[in-house]
């Protein structure tokens, strides 16, 4: 399993908030203690519902706990260049 597109700040979140373990945050969201360490990371990419109530434990916004990195995406930057292709052909 290889590293997700997705950074995020969950290990600088629970020491900033009292250092929170992550059995405790992984009990607060309801998911095991390995899928904390996994998203922290970045080898799993929480879904939707986890990543808003982890930001919610630590009462911030999303954005402020999980950030995209295109440039990180291998599905994304092949989109892109397969996109950049047929525009060449296109104009050709």
């Amino acid at each position: 399993m290889g590293k997700t597109p997705i950074a995020n700040r969950v290990r600088v979140l629970r020491a900033e908030h009292g250092d929170i373990s992550q059995s405790e945050l992984a009990e607060r969201i309801g998911v095991t203690r390995q899928t904390v360490a996994a998203i922290e990371k970045g080898k799993y990419a929480p879904s939707l519902e986890a990543a808003f109530r982890i930001a919610a434990v630590f009462g911030v916004p999303l954005e402020s706990v999980f950030q995209y990195q295109p440039d990180q995406d291998a599905v994304y930057l092949k989109r892109q260049k397969a996109t950049r292709g047929e525009a060449v052909k296109t104009g050709a």
